[in-house]
């Protein structure tokens, strides 16, 4: 079993627009943009991040926007919804704020004894909110939601899959214990990580097979600390039989990407160098930043790509 492994580092997902896209995370939840930078693949899209106010590994949501791109079909073979820790207590703040700004889909419910408040994101994307006792976490707090309140990071997320067996041994693998389990749910959590600890798998048989669009989740990204762990990692997961990609840097952090079995693509990043390798903390997130690849293109990109209005 690997000891590696932190937790969550991000989540990368796909939107339509990036102004809604902007708008709902450092707007309606409150969230810190970290960085704005392109698509490393299609530099004529955005890469936009959200956390706290570093960017700390475990709160950081990420999104693709492709313009035109057709919405998402929820099924089996991704990240079903993305929780977010919220102190507890206040879920009803949540749902007071996210009622008023008109956001849909809020609907309360208590899953493992947690607390939750689920709602959609401006794609239908499916987020939940938890109450989270003991998580120290601090969370961006120059917005107007209060400290009692604001978002710590992620609390995990949950995986829906056709079959669980072979990702649940994954998991295990990657140093995940089976904490708890109901009706068609299975709970794993990692001990001494970095708050965003939980993996929840819904087992769906019957159901069909997402298709990824607008609104879906692109991959899932586990934390190590440094690039020495994470070539461990791979060595551990590549002699267990996975294809895993070469070690890609990522400006931000370095990346190693392998499909699961269950259809969910993993990737393993390093915590190291961060968010401020290239922008001051105190200004994070406000200048286009593009990989140095990139940087010739730079009046070309700008031209192509709408400007988000903060």
């Amino acid at each position: 079993m690997l000891q590696q492994i932190k937790g969550l580092h991000h989540i990368t997902s796909m939107a339509a627009d990036a102004q809604a896209n902007n708008d709902f995370f450092t707007g309606a939840l409150g969230l810190r943009r970290v960085k704005k930078t392109v698509n490393f693949d299609a530099p004529d899209v955005y890469h936009l991040y959200y956390g706290d106010e570093i960017g700390t590994p475990g709160s950081v949501m990420t999104y693709f926007p492709f313009p035109h791109i057709a919405a998402a079909r929820p099924g089996t073979g991704e990240v079903g919804e993305t929780l977010f820790a919220v102190p507890r207590g206040a879920l009803g703040f949540w749902k007071e704020r996210l009622g008023k700004l008109g956001v849909g889909n809020i609907t309360e419910s208590e899953v493992f004894g947690e607390k939750r408040l689920h709602f959609a994101g401006p794609d239908r994307d499916a987020f939940a909110l938890v109450e989270v006792d003991h998580d120290h976490r601090a969370g961006w707090l120059k917005g107007d939601i209060a400290e009692a309140e604001a978002i710590r990071g992620f609390h995990g997320a949950s995986l829906r899959l056709a079959d669980s067996g072979a990702t649940g041994e994954l998991l295990g693998f990657m140093g995940y214990e089976k904490v708890d389990g109901k009706d068609d749910w299975t709970r794993f959590a990692i001990g001494n990580g970095n708050g965003a600890d939980v993996i929840d798998i819904q087992t769906l048989p019957s159901a069909n097979a997402a298709r990824q669009g607008a609104g879906s989740v692109h991959h899932i990204a586990f934390a190590v600390e440094d690039r020495a762990a994470q070539l461990e990692v791979r060595k551990a997961l590549m002699d267990t039989g996975y294809q895993v990609t070469p070690v890609i840097d990522r400006n931000y952090f370095w990346a190693i990407y392998f499909r699961t079995p269950g259809g969910v693509l993993f990737e393993i990043a390093t915590n190291e160098p961060g968010f401020d390798a290239d922008e001051d903390t105190a200004h994070l997130g406000e200048a286009l930043k593009l990989p140095p690849q990139y940087e010739q293109h730079r009046a070309q990109i700008e031209q192509i790509l709408t400007p988000i209005k903060d």
